[in-house]
């Protein structure tokens, strides 16, 4: 139920967090606010959100460091705000951990759909009603702990946020199947046309890096084509 979901709200400006606050709210969330990146990190700490709406344009600590900061222990959901719509500044989000990306000025209803996909993204089962989806999946070392929201490479736990979860969630689904990007976003995405190619490709390097520093790689590239899950071997 969105109404047990705490959202933190991250942004310098009073009126943009009232507005994120009303719209948020009116869709059942519970809220909480922080006005710069030092106290956004406090909360962040504190509260456990499950959920953080993350300005990039801050005076002193910006939305960059306080997002380098918390992805260092921590793979909460981030949904970037900014009033630049610039590629480079889409990217380099993504590539530190965002999972999702607005621009100013944006519809209070459209960022509302933005936080809904991505906390359905992080659930751990489908609620489709399938019964009896395993808690578990694994090929060669790789396992996903699909309750717990975890990953491992033999031994080794990696952490993942949302999306670079939800992207190796899918591959893992279906051992075998060449995705195409427009199909990986499709899958492990729900409101897909908020995504760009470059933004599959963004994921799914930083996921490819994750597990290098575990010592494997569980994505293998079919070039002209897409990813699919590899054979998860020792290397």
């Amino acid at each position: 139920m969105s109404g047990d979901r705490l959202i933190l709200i991250v942004d310098d400006d009073p009126h943009i967090r009232e507005v994120v606050r009303f719209a948020l709210r009116g869709a059942g969330y519970r809220t909480e606010e922080a006005g710069d990146g030092r106290s956004a990190l406090t909360l962040c700490e504190d509260l456990q959100p499950d959920l953080i709406v993350l300005d990039i344009m801050m005076p002193e600590l910006d939305g960059i460091e306080v997002c380098r900061s918390i992805r260092a222990g921590s793979a909460v959901p981030i949904v970037f705000l900014s009033s630049r719509d610039e590629e480079v500044d889409r990217i380099l989000g993504l590539e530190l951990g965002g999972d999702d990306y607005l621009t100013k000025p944006f519809s209070p209803r459209e960022l509302v759909a933005r936080v809904k996909a991505v906390l359905r993204r992080g659930a751990a089962s489908d609620n489709n009603g399938t019964p009896q989806r395993p808690a578990t999946m694994e090929r060669g070392i790789l396992k996903l702990d699909l309750e717990g929201f975890r990953a491992f490479w033999g031994d080794r736990e990696v952490a993942l946020t949302v999306t670079e979860f939800g992207i190796l969630r899918t591959l893992l689904r279906h051992p075998g199947k060449v995705f195409t990007r427009d199909a990986l976003m499709s899958e492990a995405y729900l409101y897909d046309n908020i995504v760009t190619e470059r933004t599959i490709d963004s994921h799914v390097r930083r996921v490819r890096r994750k597990f290098a520093d575990a010592g494997g790689d569980p994505i293998e590239t079919v070039h002209g084509l897409g990813y699919r899950i590899g054979e998860c071997r020792r290397e």
